[in-house]
């Protein structure tokens, strides 16, 4: 662990910025956010971990996880018990499958969706904050229309329930949202359903409203954003209707990668890399998309990631191919975000803040 700022004033939050070690990333970067600008001070970074693509925290912020998404694929713990400098908690745990790309945390487990095999993996957690080999890997099923992406299974994200109950993975090979109920007793999944979205779309990330009424769909291949109701009573996800993310004839190719929601529920955020560019949806009292506000420019090149910050003033974009992390002050109320500040960050990939 190299670091170059010191500890972290008592005055800002922390953030972990995950990247490609393969493509010249530090790994795991710890930056302070100014809680007043949003601008981030880089503290210091740890590569124990090959490519931490995405990362997420335990639910008492204690453990930082993170995918090691390589071909054989793991998921590694490490220690927040001083803040600034994550520590291994032992080796990175293989997840039994190919190239994951994102995972979830729950009080028992942690979830992988894994890209290249078209599985979700579920290891448990143990004292300390610890994994354990996976107790669970359920492969998913069919494929797509579009050939060179879709010929089998690539499931690109596992989200949680607000409940607890149940859990989401969107897969962009077989155009579809597989839901699991948890074990309330074990926390382990077992397949409860899988919903067909239009055909070729490529689902690729989820997003909560506030309400846990809606669940908002990021298609990779469409580009656009597929509004479903969700009922957590019965794990039913239903379709409502689909949204372009960019007006019409604009951003052939793009491939939208990170939705996210504001705290009121008024605006959707959507990071669109090739276009490189976030899109500004609005949204009516149920929840459902009103339409496209605006399109902002996301700072650098191919953001892969687009974070709120807690306190629902700034957005963060994790631009990979630029290397940087830009920062945005949003309109409270148009939900318009402007530019504020950018810092290098090689080949960054997700922030997440504690």
């Amino acid at each position: 662990m190299t670091v170059d700022g010191g500890r972290a004033g008592q005055r800002g939050r922390l953030a972990y910025i995950g990247s490609y070690t393969a493509a010249g990333g530090r790994g795991i970067t710890v930056a302070e956010a100014d809680p007043g600008t949003g601008a981030l001070k880089l503290l210091g970074s740890t590569d124990a971990v090959a490519n931490p693509s995405f990362l997420a925290l335990s639910p008492g912020a204690d453990v930082l996880y993170a995918v090691s998404e390589t071909d054989e694929g793991a998921v590694a713990a490490l220690s927040l018990a001083d803040p600034v400098r994550p520590a291994p908690l032992g080796e990175p745990v293989p997840v039994r499958g190919d190239a994951p790309t994102h995972l979830a945390v729950t009080g028992t487990h942690v979830f992988t969706a894994n890209y290249g095999s078209g599985s979700v993996s579920a290891l448990p957690v143990r004292r300390g904050g610890g994994l354990g080999v996976p107790a669970a890997v359920l492969a998913h099923r069919g494929s797509g229309p579009v050939a060179d992406r879709q010929k089998a299974p690539h499931a690109h994200a596992v989200l949680p329930d607000p409940s607890g109950r149940m859990l989401l993975a969107a897969d962009l090979g077989t155009d579809s949202v597989w839901t699991y109920v948890l074990d309330p007793v074990t926390g382990l999944p077992r397949l409860h359903g899988e919903t067909r979205l239009r055909s070729g779309t490529g689902p690729r990330h989820l997003a909560f409203a506030p309400r846990a009424d809606r669940v908002y769909v990021l298609n990779e291949l469409a580009p656009s954003v597929t509004v479903c109701r969700w009922s957590s009573a019965d794990g039913l996800l239903e379709p409502l209707g689909e949204t372009r993310v960019l007006p019409p004839g604009e951003g052939v190719p793009t491939y939208p990668s990170e939705p996210v929601v504001s705290a009121d529920g008024r605006f959707l955020w959507v990071a669109n890399r090739g276009h490189d560019s976030i899109s500004v949806l609005a949204l009516d009292a149920a929840g459902d998309v009103l339409g496209l506000r605006d399109v902002v420019g996301c700072g650098g090149v191919w953001p892969r990631d687009l974070t709120l910050h807690p306190s629902g003033r700034h957005l963060y974009a994790a631009n990979e191919r630029s290397g940087d992390v830009s920062w945005f002050a949003v309109d409270p109320d148009t939900g318009i975000p402007a530019l504020a500040g950018t810092v290098a960050v090689p080949a960054a990939s997700c922030v997440i803040f504690n």
